[in-house]
This record gives structure tokens, C-alpha cells and sequence, in this order.
């Protein structure tokens, strides 16, 4: 079967600047690889950041122990998505890549740029939680990482064809539009949700004002003790259950709060006991709190304990107040972890903030570099070519180079980037002016459309794609064409290549159902021999095993990436049967191996291993018969020697054992000649 992913070769042809009415020149073949190797500077410091703000704390009314005083967890200041901003097909760098790709659930690296693209329409479709972001940068980067090993092939094979680096004119991602509309359509379910949790925020704030009204009311009524008490439990737990509410209001919320749940047990004439338990309870939990919180600075990721302490003062401020005896020695407890973790996360940014200060000055200067050769007059082709050598040698020093700071990086990455695409420009006008050597590279591609369309109709499926591809690649490395005829000559060239494409698609989509329907088969097949049980009848069993090995080979081939996986299976299931036949080892033996050669039996590679086997054992039968001989020799040295009795028994026992492998040697060979005669 035909490898899938041949399509693709005529679907890079698609992204070609000839489609858009561009020349393909030398020049600008540069200027893409120079807009895809500088790429991935625009992607984020992953999940680090640079400021960390340092905490502030204060007793019982407890705003958060950061800077912010949101309900949220409190986050570092962690760059945003602006810190990836460059196009949406920028790559992502190579070790956030990496980092993401080990915290997610689903291995994408595997998959195929259209099955990249379909799970993603997937997880925006089925994903009603907006908290997704990692797993679409993952399948983002592994897209890119796809196109990237995609030009790397293509330019190796470019360059092994004895082209000229510098000439050389990637082909763009093909399904590279339908990412980014999902990534827009992503943004915008992220931006809607949002907007929706800013309306919650607003109407539980407002819940929240009336909750503090009711519990002013408590202190009013005239109501039983018990009853007075459930009704603030009640809106204790419904204050709990409440959702988050605006930032700019959270302070003032939870010192009202705090102060009318203070009045309550202080003017309600309560049960002793009852507040006495309330506090015990939440004095454990924040006992819990603590223990929880000073686990947290052996925790190896500060970036982790950082984000848990958030979640923990978040429980802190809802568990409520307790023994006064315990109130100060408690919070300077809570206090003393947490400022030990907000000191490990501010160093740790300070420490990411020198690092990136450096990396500021090494792109810099190289941005220094490329724009001085941006600003060279270059007469000639050998001008241009070296500039050129030098100028990706920059962009391969760029790619080394970590993140600059957050408000630096992306101004960094747009000067290097406006000083290669300047110097490409000018070197795609250089070439432009060459009009002899345009004419000639017409008549060049004018003779590939000819072999082309000569080969879109044939079925010599492996033969005319491997052709295909070489058409193709010669395609991209005859240069520009007068812009007038660019239009027509691609459109002519494409349409050749599209007909024989989709004709070979629409064939092998045919095999690939058959193969489905094969798979389910030999599934099926492989239950029946497990569920099968022996008759003891010896000679029943082994023509029931022989006619499930029948069975097996008629079914015919399966999907190739299930082919050792099912075979395995079937050889398992049935040696199962041929290790509980009460037969002779040899024999069973002789079983497994002819179910064996049957699995090699059903595919070239696997009759190839047939013959290679066949070749083994003739090798070995030889060996096997001159030994025989020599023994045979050697009986008669023994006759007239002390103790020739005992050699003689000793060397009609080995021509007993040598003979017996001769046996099982032949049987073998003849098992692979009668399946070779069938076939």
C-alpha cells in the first residue's frame, strides 16, 4: 500500500508563491526560510515570568498573601499570550514545547497534521471549560514542529539532489489556514467566556452584599438560640458556595463580611458550646493549613507551590475565626511558610530576569549584524549568495538565544526580522531583473508540465508518484518565471499533479476500506480460536488448528500499522491451543512453526523471511549430514580400542540425536516449499 502522505507533495505545491502570482526566486526562497527560522523567538517563557510580586499580610481580615486581592488563586505575573506574539505560525520554542507536551494527557506527537488540525476542531467543539490553553499550544507546536521536519526533509532531499542551498523554496504549511481559524475561533470562545465570568463576578458580588444584610438581620430576632444558629450556618455555606467576585471590591467584601460574622458572636446571646465547637473545627483546619502550606517548601517546582499557596489562603480566609488564644501564634505560623515560598518565587524571577537581560544584548547585537548586511550593495550572484550563508548563519545563532525580557522581546524580534526580510526583498528584486533567465526557466517548467501531464493517468501507483515527487522538486529548483506567464504555467503544472493525486487518493481509499473489513475479520477470528475448547481428540484438535491457520491466510491483507500487532495475536492464541495438545515436542513444535511461516506467508517481507529461513536450515542440513557421516566414520576407529563398547554407545547416541534434527530440519523446509507452491 501506498504511503498516505504522498498527497502531500502536490498540497506544498499549492503554498508556492506562483499560485499568488510571485516568483519564486532565489531571493525570496531565502526570505521564507529566514521568516521560519526566526519563527519560534516569539513564542512565551513558558510558564515562568519575570516580576513576582512580593506578599503582604496582615491578620483575620487576610487579604491574599500576593499582590493581588482577586478571589482568584494568585498567580505570578506570568507572561501573557502577547509574549508569543509574531504570526500564528510562529513556532514555539523547543523546550516549552517539550515541557508542555509532559504535564498533557494525550500524546499528539504522533499524529498527522490533518489529525492535529481535527483534534483540535474537536477539543473547541466538545471543551465548554476555557482552561485548555496548554493542550491547544500542544497541538499548535506539534503542528509546526510537523512543518518544520516537513522543510527539513524536503531541503535535505533538495540538497542531496545537488541543489543549491540558497535557491532552495520551502513549501508552506498546507492545512496552516484552517489552524489559525481555529485559533480565532478559540480566542473568541476565550474572550466570550470571560466576559461571561465578569457578569457572574458582578451578580455574586451582589449576592454576597445581601448575604452580610442577612446576617445584620440575625442579630434581631427573636427566634430560638438553634434556630438563629442554623440560619447563619446556612449563610456561612451559601457564602462558600457563591462564586468569585470583582477584584476591586474583594477587600472592602470580606472586611463588611468579617466584621457583621465578628458582631454576630459577639451580640447573639449563643450557645457557649456551639461557638466553642465552631472555633475547635476551624482551628483544626487551619492547623491543616499550616502543615499543608510548610509541606510545600520541599515541593521541587516553586512554580507549583507557588500556585497551591494561592488555593490554600483562598481555604484560609473561608474557614473562619478561631480560639483568640490561638488567632496570632497560628497566622504567624501560615505567615512564616508563606514568606518563605514568596521569597523562593520572587529569586527565582530575579534569577529569570538577569538571564534574559543578557539575551536582550546578545540579540541586539546581532540585530546590529544583520542590518549592516541589510544595507550592502551586492552586483553579483556570488555577492548575494555569501550575504546570504551569513545572514542564516545569524538566524541560527537567533534560535540559540533565550527569551528577552517581556517589554523587549517582541520590538527585539520584529528589528531582526524587518532587517532580513529587507535584505530578502532586495535580493528577490535583484533576480527579478534577470529576464533571460526567466525566459529560460519558463521553457524549463513548460517541459515538466508535458512529462507531467504524459504521467497523470497512469496506475503504476509507487512508480508514478516517486516521479511525481522528482517533477515536483525539479519544479522548485528552476527559479522564477516573467510574472505575465507565472499564473497560467503553475495553474497548468498543478492540475496535472491534482488529477493524479486524487485519482491515486480515490483508488487507495477503496484498499483501505477492504483492509478495514480484513482487520474485523481476523479480529473475530482470533476470539473464536480462544473461545474454542479441545475435544481431546487429538486429531480433531489439530485439524481445527490447521483450519483456523486456513481460514487466517484467506482472509487477506490488513491496514499495515496493524499488521505485527494482529499476527502477534493470532500466533499467541493459537500456540495457546498447541501447548495444551497431548503431542509429542517435535511435533508441537513442528505446529507452532508452520503457524508462523503462515503469518509470513501473507505479505512480500514476509515471504522474503521464508526464503531466508529455508536458506538457514538447507545451511545447516548440510552441516548436519557431513557430521552424520563422520560419526558413522568414527565407529570403526573405536572397534579395537580399550573401552570401545562405551565410545561406540556414546557415538550411536549422538547419530540417534543428529539424525532426529536432520528429521525436524526437513520437515521444516518442506513446510516453507508447500506454502511457497501455494502462493
Amino acid at each position: 500500500m501506498e504511503p498516505k502522505d504522498l498527497k502531500n507533495s502536490t498540497d506544498e505545491l499549492k503554498a508556492t508563491p506562483e499560485e499568488t502570482g510571485a516568483a519564486a526566486t532565489p531571493a525570496e526562497s531565502q526570505k521564507l526560510e529566514a521568516e521560519q527560522e526566526i519563527a519560534p523567538e516569539a513564542s512565551a517563557v513558558t510558564e515562568e515570568s519575570i516580576s513576582a510580586p512580593e506578599v503582604e499580610v496582615e491578620e483575620e481580615v487576610e487579604p491574599d498573601l500576593t499582590a493581588s486581592t482577586d478571589e482568584e488563586p494568585v498567580k505570578a505575573v506570568e507572561p501573557d499570550e502577547a509574549e508569543s506574539a509574531g504570526s500564528e505560525d510562529e513556532e514555539l520554542d523547543e523546550e516549552a514545547a517539550e515541557a508542555m507536551i509532559a504535564k498533557g494527557k494525550i500524546n499528539y506527537s504522533g499524529y498527522t497534521e490533518v489529525e492535529l488540525i481535527n483534534a483540535l476542531r474537536d477539543l473547541i467543539s466538545k471543551t465548554k471549560d476555557e482552561d485548555i490553553k496548554d493542550e491547544v499550544d500542544r497541538i499548535k507546536i506539534n503542528f509546526y514542529k510537523k512543518h518544520k521536519a516537513n522543510v527539513e526533509a524536503e531541503k535535505k532531499a533538495y540538497l542531496e539532489a545537488g541543489g543549491d542551498e540558497n535557491e532552495f523554496v520551502p513549501g508552506n504549511a498546507p492545512y496552516e489556514d484552517d489552524l489559525k481559524n481555529l485559533l480565532r475561533e478559540y480566542h473568541q470562545l476565550k474572550n466570550d467566556h470571560q466576559k461571561q465570568m465578569e457578569e457572574e463576578k458582578d451578580q455574586n458580588l451582589q449576592i454576597k452584599y445581601d448575604i452580610i444584610e442577612e446576617i445584620k438581620s440575625l442579630v434581631n430576632r427573636k427566634e430560638s438560640i438553634n434556630k438563629t444558629f442554623q440560619e447563619f450556618r446556612d449563610l456561612q455555606q451559601k457564602w462558600r458556595d457563591t462564586g468569585l467576585v470583582p477584584q476591586s471590591k474583594l477587600k472592602d467584601l470580606w472586611e463588611t463580611y468579617h466584621h457583621h460574622v465578628e458582631n454576630f458572636y459577639d451580640y447573639i446571646k449563643i450557645n457557649k458550646e456551639l461557638r466553642d465547637l465552631d472555633l475547635k473545627k476551624n482551628l483544626e483546619a487551619k492547623i491543616n493549613l499550616c502543615e499543608k502550606t510548610e509541606e510545600l517548601l520541599v515541593e521541587p517546582s516553586i512554580i507549583k507551590a507557588f500556585n497551591i499557596l494561592q488555593k490554600y489562603h483562598e481555604q484560609w480566609r473561608e474557614i473562619g475565626p478561631v480560639p483568640r488564644d490561638k488567632k496570632d501564634e497560628l497566622w504567624e505560623r501560615f505567615k512564616a511558610a508563606t514568606s518563605i515560598i514568596n521569597k523562593k518565587h520572587q529569586e527565582y524571577f530575579d534569577d529569570r530576569k538577569d538571564e534574559q537581560k543578557k539575551n536582550l544584548e546578545a540579540k541586539t547585537a546581532l540585530c546590529e549584524k544583520a542590518e549592516e548586511i541589510a544595507s550592502m550593495e551586492l552586483p553579483n550572484h556570488k555577492d548575494w549568495d555569501d550575504k546570504s550563508r551569513e545572514l542564516i548563519e545569524l538566524q541560527k545563532v537567533w534560535r540559540t538565544i533565550g527569551f528577552a525580557p517581556k517589554k523587549d522581546n517582541n520590538r527585539i524580534y520584529e528589528r531582526f526580522r524587518s532587517a532580513c526580510d529587507k535584505f530578502f526583498d532586495a535580493k528577490r528584486e535583484f533576480y527579478s531583473q534577470n529576464k533571460e533567465l526567466q525566459q529560460n526557466n519558463l521553457q524549463l517548467k513548460a517541459d515538466l508540465c508535458i512529462q507531467a501531464e504524459a504521467l497523470k493517468d497512469s496506475t503504476d501507483w509507487k512508480k508514478a508518484t516517486d516521479e511525481f515527487i522528482r517533477i515536483q522538486k525539479k519544479w522548485k529548483e528552476i527559479g522564477p518565471v516573467p510574472r505575465k506567464q507565472s499564473d497560467a504555467i503553475w495553474k497548468r503544472f498543478r492540475a496535472a499533479c491534482d488529477y493524479f493525486f486524487e485519482q491515486k487518493s480515490e483508488h487507495f481509499s477503496t484498499v483501505d476500506h477492504e483492509q478495514d473489513e480484513n482487520l474485523r475479520q481476523k479480529k473475530a477470528l482470533i476470539e473464536e480460536i480462544k473461545n474454542y475448547t479441545l475435544t481431546k481428540n487429538e486429531d480433531e484438535d489439530l485439524a481445527q488448528m490447521r483450519d483456523f491457520q486456513r481460514r487466517w491466510t484467506e482472509i487477506g491483507h490488513v491496514p499495515f500499522k496493524e499488521k505485527d500487532k494482529i499476527q502477534n495475536e493470532f500466533r499467541d492464541a493459537i500456540n495457546l491451543h498447541f501447548d495444551h495438545l497431548k503431542i509429542d515436542d517435535q511435533k508441537r513444535n513442528l505446529l507452532k512453526f508452520k503457524s508462523k511461516m503462515t503469518n509470513f506467508s501473507g505479505s512480500s517481507r514476509g515471504q522474503n523471511k521464508m526464503r531466508f529461513e529455508r536458506d538457514k536450515y538447507v545451511t545447516k542440513l548440510k552441516q548436519m549430514e557431513n557430521d552424520l557421516a563422520l560419526l558413522n566414520n568414527n565407529i570403526g576407529f573405536f572397534a579395537n580400542t580399550k573401552n570401545a563398547e562405551s565410545l561406540i554407545d556414546d557415538v550411536n547416541k549422538k547419530i540417534q540425536t543428529t539424525q532426529e534434527k536432520i528429521e525436524f530440519l526437513k520437515e521444516k523446509i518442506r513446510i516453507i516449499d508447500e506454502m511457497e507452491d501455494d502462493d
